[in-house]
């Protein structure tokens, strides 16, 4: 009896005791793994949750505008954006909240293919002598304010009237127009965050009428809305001591140069998570003739395309005061090269797309 009591606790209650305990050390060892997981998997879930909520929230924005904005035609399934080559005339007008004007001082003939994911843009200098049967001689930047003043007495729309006389002008249809103002070009450019532009020379120009306030320096440059504006606006300088001039071939570089950084932003972070207030900032400013459905086949046909197959191609010309008269062989080429894009021939290092469309007919 006495050598049961001395002898060793029951093997069954020791084994209970070496179990807690194992339990006890296994479960520090889980429980730190299983926190880490944990920890990791909720920033995971979380970040999904918002990409996903950020990408809904950017789909029902660019719905809303897409639907404001555009018309409620339907488009035949043949002429869709996604396989149909389509051109667009874009103004980019020069109405700012302060001015309230329209002069159209940006001019540019799209030419999209679907097939080749690429673009053709041609921009003319505003100040294009435009000398056209059926129309009185003028610069280019003046007949949309005139056909705007007509409207109510002629009963067309001044976006009609601009696409009837580009396309006469180009010798080329041209299927929609797209008036976009200044205050929207300033805008896009705060909502991706800015634009990161190689300022080519000082620039200083002052007008208290308007709040104009250019002032900018030579170099690398990371520029706000404003600024970005002032840099394809700048012509001449006012201030002491007083920068180099511009003219309307300066200008339209500049334009081009901007239209290029603004697609790299685009696909930077900045870009993407400014997406929604570019959506919005584009609709509040912008008017066209372009269904809204077509506008949803444009996004989903053009949405990745690439910098280097956008090519622009600026005509320049001669200045006389008031006048800039064009380049007779650069701007056949520039029509050449709109016909060309629609056709999917591929642009030869000359421009001369035709001598290759030629080639390929034989």
């Amino acid at each position: 009896m006495s050598s049961t009591r001395s002898g060793l606790p029951p093997r069954e209650q020791n084994n209970k005791k070496s179990s807690k305990s194992s339990r006890k050390r296994k479960k520090k060892k889980v429980s730190g793994f299983q926190k880490f997981l944990r920890v990791i998997l909720t920033i995971m879930i979380i970040s999904a949750l918002g990409v996903g909520m950020y990408i809904g929230y950017m789909l029902v924005t660019l719905d809303q505008v897409i639907d404001e904005t555009g018309t409620e035609q339907k488009v035949a399934p043949e002429k869709s954006a996604k396989v149909k080559p389509l051109t667009m005339l874009l103004l980019g007008t020069d109405y700012r909240p302060e001015t309230k004007t329209h002069l159209t001082d940006v001019m540019m003939v799209i030419a999209m293919n679907p097939e080749t994911k690429s673009a053709t843009v041609v921009s003319l200098p505003r100040d294009t002598l435009l000398e056209l049967k059926g129309y009185k001689p003028n610069k280019l930047n003046a007949y949309y304010p005139i056909f705007l003043s007509q409207e109510k007495k002629s009963g067309i729309t001044a976006k009609y009237e601009m696409k009837t006389l580009m396309s006469k002008y180009f010798d080329l249809n041209i299927d929609y127009v797209t008036v976009l103002n200044f205050q929207g070009f300033r805008d896009v450019v705060d909502a991706l965050g800015g634009v990161n532009i190689n300022v080519d020379a000082d620039m200083c120009y002052q007008d208290r009428a308007d709040n104009t306030n250019i002032n900018l320096k030579k170099g690398q440059q990371h520029l706000s809305g404003d600024d970005a504006l002032g840099y394809v606006r700048y012509r001449k300088s006012n201030c002491q001591p007083r920068t180099k001039a511009s003219d309307d071939f300066d200008r339209n570089r500049r334009q081009n140069e901007v239209l290029h950084a603004l697609i790299d932003q685009a696909k930077s972070l900045d870009g993407v998570l400014g997406a929604g207030n570019v959506i919005q900032a584009v609709g509040k400013n912008m008017e066209t003739d372009l269904e809204s459905q077509q506008m949803k086949n444009i996004i989903a046909a053009y949405w990745n395309i690439s910098k280097e197959n956008v090519s622009f191609m600026p005509v320049t010309g001669q200045w006389k005061n008031p006048y800039v008269y064009l380049n007779g062989e650069e701007f056949e080429k520039a029509r050449q090269a709109l016909k060309d894009e629609l056709a999917g021939v591929k642009q030869q290092a000359d421009g001369s797309g035709a001598a290759q469309a030629a080639e390929q007919g034989k």
